[in-house]
């Protein structure tokens, strides 16, 4: 045992994990429940991959089909339930052991409770003892009633005188007991051909059981040469764990530094977003600016040429209409039309009127002198160097935590080789190897033994058959050397043969029964009651509810395994569950529930979830204040810019009169009424007269009025994005660097909170890494581990072999050869009864006529056949 102790010492040191996670995940909410504000929860761990422990295989396969033999298994069985019904008496067998666990005396068994008890069991044994009693009754009355048959045979009665009443229904009862003989012959015959295919299945898996007894040794040394290297294992696996936390450590500027860049870029970034936007402004405030002067230049050139050129249309249009022929009745109505629309021929707007806005835009180019954007870039920069800074900061923590590191790898190396655990396996390799040898030794006394078991059993059968010999070669003679014409005194040799055998089988049943009938019985109540008391329990596992009971063996002691194993009887540990465990191909560090014997969270403590670790990072200390997001240069251009001027322009005035249109009147319109009018006259000089004007009138409209519309409808949108844009403009700029302000307040002040909160999720990641270990190395220990299905393996091969191959043979022996015994009674009677039938008889009925010469009754008597010295 000293071996199982070394082993779960080592093996026991993954199996606090639970409990300090716990202790970790108490950290954080401490820390938490003392925070002004709401915390993020740390981003979950990386899942580690620490491949397979090297598995142990198994060749024991504890489980046996008996094949076609099982049928008279599962009869005996039937009978067995038949003979006892009763449930497993647990609670009557508990009682027993614990009343008498001093030894069993006499004057004990006076106490009340002790005769319950034995009432209790009588009660549970009944089947049995009325089966054994009539198997006694056998044992005890065949040889009587055989010795009084003989003697009364001897004084010609039972059958004995050698004369034969002649019956009209002879031939009837001769079938009668002969087909009866028959039926007794064959039954008798099946139970010999059962009871030799038990004794046959004894030696056959006899043989079989050294099979399962070097497989069993060979999974138990496979179980101790593979635990040292499943052991290995775990240990080097904490270097996966050690090299994801190097990884980490080694880039703890993109980690922990990125973690404090995202959770200060929530309130960073959307500040210089909105300064880059800002510097974009300003380009397009530029672009629009532009824009509106070179549009402002357009209509205002055009203006000019536009209205003299109406003017001068309107002067041409007034000389056409002065024509003599406009004062014709007719025509005239026409042009008196024609002159009144003459005034509509004029521009609309005037845009020379407007102001310039060349201030602005010269205090808009002397902004752009300053590139905005390249300085809220250099922010950008600044703040993105903070894993840098990071890095740089924590140079020291870092190689002080790889340190610590290889220090707690070598505590946990010099751990594991703290306990002989090799030395311990290896001389428990060698207890298997020369306890194998032992049990080898033996098998040639257990063939012997089996041998003589066969010939005894072999032997016993052969008394049956000698006693089927007889009947049979009676039935045979008799049958075939029957004359139905010859008298009783006149039978023939052959058919007085088969009367003789079957007697001769009569008195070896008499002779053999009763010591068969012996063996049955003590086989029946022996083996009878270890099926229902051990190997029926045993395979649906009641037996070792009675083992697990508490106070079983000791009233001091609770429980049996643990009080054997570990001196320890308080541990909740049994027999049943350790089975189980072990069926299931658990580790023996879960089916023995070793961490109830070692307690190394101390060493946990020390090593996987050093407080050290903690308190390194306690240490970390990141110098943000040299982060600088926008410099005094791009603080200057967003104020100059709110002060350029373009919130002084006079956007209404621009937008009045670009809703005014070009001209008084759509030219397009005009043109076509002039035409209109122009059809109403007689043809003639003044009608080509009116549509050349329209003509003319129509090419201004191409020639100025759509280029002026084109520039009006440019200088309307850049007017009204200059006004969106010079909208509380100031306020905005304010804005802009008030953010950027608060920005820098929370990098100079507060950054410290951010790191101190981040380093706290950073270093629980890497615990993390540690736990995903440690709860590996549990789960490992639970099923991977020193899996204990050897030892359940030889649990279920000792019941194979004691149950299945032994004790089912067994019955069924007994089973096959008692119902032999039984059908000899009815195979002596048919025999006695069939044998006059077959047999010479001395005296025979002979009818002679009545001395009444009135009658014709015919009055039978004894005669006896001549006397014939040849024969």
């Amino acid at each position: 045992m000293l071996w199982t102790r070394c082993l779960v010492l080592l093996l026991f040191w993954g199996s606090s994990g639970g409990q300090q996670a716990a202790e970790r995940d108490a950290v954080p909410a401490q820390l938490q429940a003392g925070s002004r504000q709401r915390q993020r929860s740390p981003p979950p761990t990386e899942p580690l991959n620490f491949g397979f422990v090297p598995a142990a295989v198994y060749d024991t396969h504890a489980y046996y089909e008996p094949g076609p033999i099982g049928i008279l298994f599962h009869m005996v069985h039937a009978f067995l339930y038949v003979v006892q019904p009763n449930p497993f008496p647990k609670e009557l067998i508990v009682k027993v052991i614990q009343q008498n666990m001093g030894g069993i005396k006499l004057e004990e068994w006076r106490k009340p409770e002790n005769v319950v008890l034995l009432l209790q069991w009588i009660h549970y044994e009944a089947g049995f003892l009325i089966c054994a009693s009539i198997g006694l009754l056998v044992v005890v009355l065949t040889p009587l009633i055989g010795t009084l048959f003989c003697m009364c045979r001897c004084c010609e009665n039972c059958g004995g005188e050698m004369h034969q009443r002649q019956r009209k229904n002879a031939d009837c009862q001769r079938g009668f007991y002969t087909a009866s003989l028959i039926a007794s012959t064959i039954f008798i015959i099946l139970g010999v051909c059962v009871a030799y295919s038990a004794n046959h299945n004894i030696s056959t898996h006899i043989k079989s059981t050294r099979r399962l007894i070097n497989t069993n040794i060979r999974d138990l040394k496979t179980f101790a040469n593979n635990t040292p290297s499943q052991i290995e294992y775990l240990t080097a696996q904490y270097t996966t764990a050690k090299n994801k936390v190097l990884s980490d450590l080694d880039n703890i500027g993109a980690v922990l530094g990125g973690r404090i860049h995202s959770q200060l870029e929530k309130e960073v970034v959307p500040s210089l977003d909105t300064a880059l936007r800002m510097a974009g402004a300003m380009r397009e405030t530029k672009e629009a600016l532009e824009s509106v002067s070179t549009s402002l230049e357009v209509l205002q050139e055009g203006t000019g040429k536009l209205q003299g050129t109406l003017s001068a249309e309107r002067a041409s249009l007034t000389n056409t209409l002065s024509d003599p022929a406009c004062t014709n009745g007719a025509v005239s109505p026409t042009c008196n039309a024609i002159r009144a629309t003459l005034s509509q021929l004029g521009i609309s707007a005037n845009y020379l009127k407007l102001p310039n806005i060349n201030h602005a835009i010269e205090n808009v180019d002397t902004l752009l002198k300053t590139d905005l954007s390249n300085v809220v870039q250099k922010g950008y920069s600044s703040f993105n160097d903070t894993p840098r800074l990071v890095r740089e900061q924590t140079k020291n923590i870092v190689a002080g935590v790889k340190g610590m590191l290889d220090k707690i790898g070598a505590e946990i190396t010099n751990f594991a080789k703290m306990f002989p655990v090799e030395p311990s396996l290896t001389n428990f390799t060698i207890f298997l190897t020369e306890g194998q040898k032992k049990i080898e030794s033996y098998y040639p006394q257990i063939d012997q033994i089996d041998f003589y078991r066969w010939i005894g059993c072999v032997a016993a059968l052969c008394m049956v058959i000698l006693v089927l010999a007889f009947n049979c070669l009676g039935l045979l003679c008799g049958t075939c050397g029957y004359d139905k014409q010859a008298s009783p005194t006149t039978r023939g040799c052959l058919s007085n043969t088969g009367g003789n055998l079957l007697m001769a089988g009569v008195g070896f049943s008499f002779i053999f029964c009763w010591i068969l009938m012996s063996a049955v019985t003590t086989l029946f109540v022996a083996s009878g009651n270890i099926e229902k008391l051990l190997c029926e329990p045993l395979s649906n596992r009641q037996l070792f509810q009675i083992i697990d009971t508490p106070y079983m063996v000791h009233p001091a002691k609770k429980n049996f395994l643990p009080g054997m194993l570990f001196q320890n009887p308080n541990i909740d540990l049994t027999v049943g569950s350790m089975y189980r465990e072990c069926f299931d191909n658990n580790g023996l560090y879960h089916a023995l529930q070793l961490e109830t014997m070692f307690n190394i969270n101390s060493f946990l403590n020390q090593t996987a979830y050093n407080k050290d670790l903690g308190k390194l990072f306690d240490g970390v200390q990141v110098n943000l204040q040299d982060i600088t997001l926008l410099e005094q240069a791009g603080r200057d251009n967003l104020i100059n810019f709110a002060n350029s001027g373009i919130g002084q322009i006079d956007y209404e005035a621009y937008l009045a009169e670009v809703n005014k249109g070009v001209t008084d009147v759509d030219l397009l319109t005009f043109s076509v009424d002039l035409e209109a009018r122009a059809d109403q006259l007689p043809r003639g000089a003044l009608e080509n007269a009116l549509r050349g004007h329209a003509s003319s009138i129509r090419q201004i409209h191409r020639d100025l009025v759509e280029p002026m519309e084109q520039a009006t409808n440019t200088l309307s949108q850049s007017i009204k994005q200059l006004q969106k844009m010079s909208n509380d403009l100031p306020v905005k700029v304010n804005n802009i660097l008030s953010a950027i302000d608060a920005a820098e307040y929370l990098i100079v002040h507060n950054a410290s909170h951010v790191v101190k909160q981040e380093t706290k999720g950073y270093m629980q990641t890497l615990v993390g890494y540690f736990t995903q270990y440690t709860e590996w190395v549990k789960n490992s220990l639970m099923g991977e581990v020193a899996q204990c299905k050897p030892i359940s393996n030889v649990v279920d091969s000792m019941e194979i072999v004691a149950c299945s191959f032994v004790v089912d043979s067994v019955n069924t022996f007994w089973f096959g050869l008692g119902a032999s015994c039984i059908f000899m009674i009815p195979s002596i009677i048919f025999s006695v009864k069939l044998s006059k039938f077959y047999r010479r008889m001395d005296t025979e009925d002979v009818f002679e006529d009545s001395p009444y010469p009135d009658t014709l009754v015919r009055f039978p008597r004894a005669s006896a056949p001549p006397i014939d010295y040849d024969w």
